[in-house]
């Protein structure tokens, strides 16, 4: 399995999750984790906030469509598992969303810019599983 090596696409996609978080900081005051983003959509505790979170997950879910205006063509996504491995995989990551109380882009994007000890920690804890996992699955099990 070759991993693909696209440094143009992930900085631009960085600086786009950058820009995204650090607007939100400042229009709103608020933290850009995705998943706390979503349980706002979903299980809405204050009203007020439930527009700029629509336009949040909005956002994520028409980017494909703006590449595909922009590029002209749909990314190419190769997904090397089974539905029932993606699914194991999506139940895993709520867990660990719900143990750390944060995602991804809560604790490694905004919470290490604001130092948190806490993000620290739960960015470790996913790149040391993350890391682990990679490992196992291409050494070890060789898939």
């Amino acid at each position: 399995m070759e991993t693909a090596f696209t440094p143009f696409a992930s900085l631009l996609g960085g600086v786009l999750i950058g820009t995204a978080a650090v607007m939100l900081m400042l229009l709103h005051g608020r933290i850009a984790g995705a998943t706390g983003i979503l349980t706002g959509v979903l299980n809405p505790t204050d009203r007020r906030d439930w527009s700029w979170r629509m336009a949040m997950i909005a956002g994520m879910m028409t980017a494909p469509a703006l590449w595909f205006l922009a590029i002209g063509m749909m990314p190419t996504i190769q997904v090397p598992v089974s539905m029932p491995v993606l699914m194991i995989g999506g139940l895993l990551v709520g867990v660990g969303v719900t143990l750390s109380s944060g995602c991804t882009s809560g604790h490694g994007v905004c919470g290490i810019a604001r130092c948190s000890p806490r993000s620290f920690a739960a960015t470790m804890s996913f790149m040391v599983t993350t890391f682990l996992t990679v490992y196992l699955v291409r050494h070890v099990f060789g898939s």
